[in-house]
């Protein structure tokens, strides 16, 4: 009989099941995609019936669930801080202990009672459940691991070393010294929101110049040549109040936060390319010191820091591995499938294949999928005029919108997995347009003006379009435009966003004003072989093999999982089309009361 095992990660932030049958990854979803609540931290009640019902079983058949982090040692963690600060953080301390004592300390009761299940439930340290969830899905037979997020019980960072089905965590970095933490520190600064918006700070700083890097190294932390370090903790909020930085942080960066939703400004610019500088060198340093440590030439990268996709550009290309792979869901919401895998590799101990070339990941395609019978079944019920094509057909009218300037809402197979949109619940255009980047920030993501759009390219042409050596599947590397697709560059450029007006390249919407890309390669035996046709007909079509893919969803909401989700987005936005299963819907031939106001989407 099959062995089905199913993990879970939930209460800090991105809850999220998954499932695997003998050592295989079957199902795995954010609970965010089903409650609409973006980063949703609750038990994952629907991520997991979910799970169940994609591998056609009930909660009787698992032989195990398995937790991504250790409760007693987290609890451990939170009172021996807040004791060691005492009597500061009273007010937080009054606000997080009472969810301890009612439900996180009685996990095991917690997650029977959930799920139903009656077995055995246990549970993984929160970074080896990371180094679980980069490893064990790698292609890699052996490799070095490394792992860096904000904190999971203690520990903050850790490196390792995998081989065949076993790997052990050598070092560790505990709290409260965190690159993770550092880096929300300066989100939280710069008027962003904390563990939602790290990514804005990253999208922000090709716009500043790192005047404050040399600070941020004398003053807040003492950085090793080896990557590790302690912070000067007498400059950060974070251990026992409510804030991430204090009064003393303030004054040695000029003034207090950023307000959310003020005028961003050329210090905060600078701020944010500061912080990613250093945290670039921290990684860089970190992964040449795992490098000399285990002489591994592959590395596999988890924890929330590995969703820093510049640094792990840099460590491609300026570090010593031959191969890196990352984790897509490399948060929390990974901490799922990392749980699973470690009870069936090292509790188990079952034997794992790797042939250093696949990996186990299924292109992260591991949520709900919807038939045409359900999506027509919806349109008809819901008078959504459409047209229904062949799958020829459908690419190809698909490819002549795009290549008409129009924006398309893109629903296609399973959901993906983790933050990226991978060509399965995405909305994209024409990356020669040189408004598309503005228009689809601004009318259809209703977003900052300043965030870059990232590219998906045919496999076989990324290298005549970027420099990188490697496939990026996951979107999860950063790399330049090559010289030969970019435009002159004017004299003297205008300073902090006056730079977005300048046309960059001959894809000037997935160039950012440093001439890089987050870049999502597609391959012929890729997963989404729909995606793949797609981008085939439009290179047919066009003599370009790249597209803009941005996440089907707008501001403040998470990625669209269900028709009805597409349909609601799609209608409150000005895409054009919608194309969901074999079905073309028309924005213009849909009824005048579905065309709704944004004003729902306003709010982050």
């Amino acid at each position: 009989m099959s062995t089905y095992i199913l993990g879970i990660s939930c209460f800090y932030h991105d809850s999220a099941a998954a499932l695997i049958k003998d050592g295989e990854i079957i199902a795995a979803a954010q609970e965010e995609r089903f409650t609409r609540k973006k980063h949703d931290f609750n038990f994952p009640v629907n991520a997991l019936k979910y799970c169940l019902e994609e591998g056609d079983i009930k909660a009787r058949d698992l032989a195990f669930i398995a937790f991504y982090d250790k409760p007693l040692l987290k609890f451990e963690r939170i009172l021996f801080t807040y004791l060691s600060y005492a009597p500061s953080g009273f007010r937080s301390f009054c606000k997080a202990i009472p969810l301890w004592l009612k439900e996180r300390l009685w996990m095991s009761h917690l997650i029977a009672e959930k799920s139903g299940f009656k077995g055995k439930i246990l549970f993984t340290e929160h970074h080896e459940s990371h180094a679980a969830s980069c490893f064990y899905p790698s292609p890699f037979k052996e490799a070095a691991i490394l792992t860096m997020d904000g904190v999971g019980e203690w520990t903050t960072a850790s490196i390792g070393i995998g081989k065949d089905n076993d790997f052990n965590l050598l070092y560790e970095i505990k709290f409260p010294h965190s690159l993770g933490l550092l880096y929300s520190a300066f989100t939280y600064y710069t008027g962003f929101r904390v563990n939602s918006a790290e990514y804005k700070v990253m999208g922000l700083a090709p716009y500043g110049e790192p005047k404050y890097a040399d600070l941020i190294l004398n003053e807040l932390m003492d950085l090793k040549e080896d990557g590790s370090f302690k912070l000067d903790m007498k400059y950060f909020n974070y251990c026992a109040g409510l804030t991430m930085t204090n009064n003393r942080f303030n004054r040695l960066f000029g003034g207090p936060p950023r307000k959310p939703e003020t005028k961003i400004t050329q210090k905060e610019m600078d701020l944010a390319r500061s912080v990613q500088a250093v945290t670039e060198e921290v990684m860089l340093r970190t992964a040449r010191h795992v490098y000399k440590l285990t002489g591994m030439k592959n590395l596999c990268l988890a924890g929330g820091v590995a969703l820093n996709c510049v640094a792990n550009g840099r460590i491609l290309r300026d570090g010593p591995f031959d191969k890196i792979w990352i984790q897509p869901a490399a948060g929390d919401a990974g901490g799922a499938i990392g749980a699973a895998l470690r009870i069936w590799y090292r509790y188990l101990g079952n034997k794992r294949d790797a042939d250093n070339t696949k990996d186990k990941q299924k292109g992260s395609y591991l949520g709900p999928v919807y038939t045409d019978d359900y999506i027509e079944d919806y349109l008809k019920k819901h008078n959504g005029p459409y047209q229904k094509f062949s799958q020829d057909e459908l690419l190809k009218r698909t490819a002549g919108f795009i290549a008409a300037n129009k924006v398309i809402g893109w629903f296609q197979g399973r959901m993906e997995f983790g933050p990226r949109a991978l060509g399965a619940r995405s909305i994209i255009g024409d990356a020669r347009s040189p408004d598309m980047q503005s228009r689809m920030n601004l009318k259809i993501k209703f977003r900052e003006s300043f965030r870059p759009f990232a590219p998906t390219v045919l496999s076989e042409n990324a290298k005549e379009y970027f420099e990188i050596s490697c496939d990026s599947p996951y979107m999860l590397l950063v790399a330049n435009v090559k010289n030969g697709h970019l435009k002159a560059r004017p004299d003297k450029e205008p300073g902090g966003f006056g730079r977005l007006k300048i046309i960059r390249s001959d894809i000037p919407a997935v160039t950012h004003v440093d001439n890089s890309a987050r870049i999502q390669t597609v391959s012929k035996d890729s997963e989404n072989n729909m995606y793949y046709g797609l981008l085939k007909e439009l290179y047919s079509k066009t003599g370009c093999p790249v597209t803009i893919n941005t996440s089907f969803n707008v501001r403040g909401e998470p990625i669209v999982c269900t028709p009805e989700d597409a349909y609601r987005c799609f209608m409150r936005t000005d895409m054009d089309y919608l194309v969901m299963g074999s079905f073309i819907l028309d924005k213009k031939a849909q009824p005048l009361e579905r065309h709704e106001t944004r004003q729902y989407f306003e709010l982050d």
